[in-house]
């Protein structure tokens, strides 16, 4: 797995947070500083905790564990099911059905159902009439965008990843009942204590959503390449950091001022 770099981060506007007056008290401690009316996210603690949540990803596949990424939001949509598809794992990107973990239960014989609409050579669609069929097919259609994701899970996932802790709060609420860790990218608008892995960083940059999200996905397939060749070992990751060089060598000040002209 690529390590994601401090430059990666300032490259993709990651350290841009909300305008001062929406932020949440409970993220005081990733706010580096305020500029502009904006408060900037400190990407020292925003790749401290990437490599926290890649380490646990690990230790989740490693042990056959399944994950499920969640991210409706529009700018997430895409780089969610792309990356969930490259790693194998399940995922949600169209509205989140409440009740799809705690009612899991019920969410399977919808499932079912959509296996049995689809399964060709059914006799459910004989002595039917055009109308009868009609409507069937939309009932398909309708359960295949919103179980497509998730239609080969048997089980509850054993950890989620979710784009945006503060759109996808009734997911977050619903893993938190049934004490499935969450892992989530949180803005300064958000609180960071209702999750068990935050990611601080901007949550509505597709291209820091991307680098995010892909350094999680890779983390799945780096630990299934482990997994494959039977080796019993507890995978740990490397926590260095070296964005504090980068700091050191850079006026943090005139590193922010730049890439605020380049976003305006």
């Amino acid at each position: 797995m690529a390590e994601v770099k401090f430059e990666d981060l300032l490259g993709t506007g990651a350290h841009f947070g909300h305008v001062t007056h929406k932020w949440n008290p409970n993220f005081k401690p990733y706010i580096l500083l305020e500029k502009n009316g904006v408060h900037i996210i400190n990407l020292e603690s925003t790749i401290e905790s990437i490599n926290k949540a890649c380490g646990f990803v690990k230790k989740v596949v490693h042990k056959n564990g399944e994950i499920l990424f969640v991210g409706t939001k529009k700018q997430a949509q895409d780089i969610v099911q792309q990356e969930a598809d490259r790693c194998s794992m399940f995922y949600i990107v169209e509205r989140w059905l409440g009740g799809t973990l705690t009612n899991f239960s019920t969410i399977k014989k919808s499932i079912k159902r959509l296996k049995m609409l689809e399964k060709e050579g059914s006799n459910l669609y004989e002595n039917m009439t055009k109308k009868e069929t009609q409507m069937l097919n939309r009932e398909r259609v309708k359960l295949a965008d919103q179980h497509r994701g998730i239609k080969d899970m048997k089980r509850l996932p054993d950890a989620i990843i979710v784009v945006d802790a503060q759109y996808e709060d009734t997911a977050i609420r619903e893993a938190k009942r049934l004490d499935i860790p969450v892992i989530a990218i949180v803005d300064s608008n958000t609180d960071p204590n209702k999750v068990d892995y935050p990611i601080p960083a901007n949550d509505d940059s597709m291209r820091t959503i991307q680098l995010i999200i892909s350094a999680l996905a890779d983390s799945v397939v780096e630990a299934r390449a482990v997994s494959s060749k039977k080796d019993d070992k507890p995978i740990e990751t490397s926590y260095q950091n070296k964005s504090k060089e980068i700091v050191k060598s850079n006026n943090i000040e005139e590193v922010v001022e730049d890439t605020t002209q380049e976003e305006e």
